[in-house]
């Protein structure tokens, strides 16, 4: 009884405007204190993306009188983030966050499941996304274009899809998973002439602010300073705050620095598209936002990339699976949730005892072992289960 009683005040909080007042206040919280304490190095970054690509200096180098570290997106990123270079710092940086929780909380509200899931998609993920606006980071956005790829090729509208999907690439290279959701397209033929005039254009339109010459060399650049941070990326110093994924956590816990990450990441990859060859499944939405799911999830855990401020991207995914699961949830899958709430989303705040996080959460990079559990009985979900072809299966709050 007490259960239910606590379910029934969930559903009624659902059912309020609260969810998303508390998504937008938390992300504007986020911004106004990094702002305040002056840390806003990563939107120096992105600013100097654009007044370089202008300039046509290079993007990658360090440039320690402007900002600490290094860009690591692409050139297109330049036009993205040209509108809010105009501004004082302190209003560009806050309107960069907004717009970051807007375009997620938009994505959210398009994914083809009841008002009550939505919602409670963005509780869930809340605190993910605070960490990576408190990091003033571009992660929100690249985790909304592959949502928009996914909803506008449900709803035929493939050459907008491609854009976001190009778009997801050539920012940040994750985007190019999006191309999974082809599978799913009406229209395969036209899908890849869309995909092929995106890559095309985007990679051409910041040669509008700059020069062909600069920009042709400049993808040079960025394939060399990926290759660079790859190598810095997997090193076990206890300072390094990267590779938080299934690879870097093995490495960690078993201590094996010389592992290679494709015996990882093969294996990975195999159960990543193992379900997808359920091909009488394709026609299934529930079937299809498991897919999505699967594809944030993955592009994180499998990614040496990946560190504290990318895991908005897994756990919205970890999320989009959740409210997908029966009503009411099992015990089991409470559970999963309560764990990755407490291990993935409350780790790098005073919640969680110092001693915990200092002696075993950040060394074996535990962060990822919520996200990577839940994205296994995901799988494994996806690989049982009979779907339907439409959503009379989705679990309705």
């Amino acid at each position: 009884m007490p259960t239910n009683k606590f379910t029934n005040k969930i559903n009624a909080f659902l059912q309020t405007k609260y969810p998303s007042l508390i998504w937008f206040l938390a992300g504007l919280v986020a911004v106004l204190l990094e702002s305040f304490r002056g840390s806003i190095n990563n939107y120096l970054i992105y600013k100097g993306v654009f007044t370089h690509t202008i300039e046509q200096q290079n993007l990658y180098l360090q440039y320690p009188q402007l900002y600490e570290d290094s860009n690591h997106y692409g050139p297109v990123f330049s036009l993205i983030i040209a509108p809010f270079t105009i501004l004082p710092n302190n209003i560009g940086v806050a309107l960069w966050a907004m717009f970051n929780v807007y375009l997620l909380y938009k994505a959210v509200k398009y994914l083809p499941i009841t008002t009550l899931q939505q919602r409670a998609i963005l509780l869930i993920g809340v605190l993910e996304m605070m960490t990576s606006i408190h990091s003033v980071q571009i992660n929100p956005s690249l985790t909304a274009t592959l949502i928009f790829a996914y909803v506008l090729i449900k709803n035929e509208k493939d050459f907008w899809a491609c854009m976001f999907i190009a778009l997801g690439f050539y920012v940040k290279l994750y985007g190019i998973v999006g191309l999974l959701f082809w599978l799913f397209s009406k229209h395969k033929i036209k899908f890849i002439g869309y995909f092929i005039f995106w890559m095309l254009a985007l990679f051409a339109l910041p040669m509008l602010i700059s020069s062909p010459q600069f920009i042709i060399q400049t993808y040079t650049d960025w394939y060399n300073s990926l290759v660079e941070k790859n190598i810095q990326n997997t090193n076990l110093l206890p300072s390094n705050m990267q590779d938080i994924s299934v690879m870097g956590m093995i490495k960690r816990i078993f201590y094996l620095p010389n592992l290679s990450n494709l015996l990882v990441l093969l294996p990975g990859l195999g159960l990543f598209l193992l379900p997808l060859l359920r091909f009488k499944q394709y026609k299934s939405t529930q079937f299809q936002l498991f897919a999505l799911a699967s594809t944030l999830l993955f592009i994180v855990l499998f990614s040496t990339s990946s560190e504290s401020p990318t895991y908005v991207i897994a756990v919205m995914g970890a999320a989009i699976w959740y409210v997908l699961q029966p009503m009411p949830q099992s015990k089991f899958a409470i559970a999963l949730l309560v764990f990755m709430l407490f291990i993935t989303c409350l780790s790098t705040t005073d919640l969680v005892p110092r001693y915990f996080k200092v002696n075993f959460i950040r060394p074996y990079a535990l962060k990822a072992l919520p996200c990577f559990i839940i994205w296994l009985v995901l799988i494994y979900q996806m690989l049982t289960i009979t779907f339907v072809k439409e959503k009379t299966t989705i679990a309705k709050a």
